[in-house]
């Protein structure tokens, strides 16, 4: 099964961290990775920028309108991601307990829709 994992955080805490801060989120970022190598597949995983930069688009009246800022307004935004395949959405839950504490992470299965044939070249 394929598993979405959303990291969200309070922004801003990278800028006000400690070297020792900075490295121990890489080295919690490190273990996750060895770990998914270990007992899973990495299939992406990417690190995002602040939701103040985001672009939002609702349908209002059938047309797309544009907003600043992320979709929801919270104090935790998400600021990266990684789709892994594991043989369970527990085990994802399990190796995710290795990403930094710092983090609230958000496991979410990924769905496989009938009839439906990715044909889309990402390359």
């Amino acid at each position: 099964m394929k598993a979405l994992v959303l990291m969200a955080r309070t922004e801003g805490g990278w800028e006000t961290a400690t070297a020792q801060e900075r490295q121990d989120v890489m080295d919690a970022h490190t273990a996750f990775h060895k770990a998914v190598a270990e007992r899973a597949t990495m299939l992406a995983g990417e690190a995002l920028g602040e939701s103040r930069e985001a672009r939002t688009l609702r349908h209002v009246d059938g047309s797309p309108v544009v907003t600043a800022g992320p979709y929801a307004e919270s104090a935790e935004q998400i600021g990266g991601f990684y789709l892994v395949e594991a043989e369970s959405q527990d085990l994802v839950v399990e190796l995710c307990r290795l990403l930094p504490s710092s983090y609230a992470v958000e496991v979410r299965p990924v769905i496989e829709i009938e009839g439906y044939e990715d044909t889309r070249d990402w390359e």
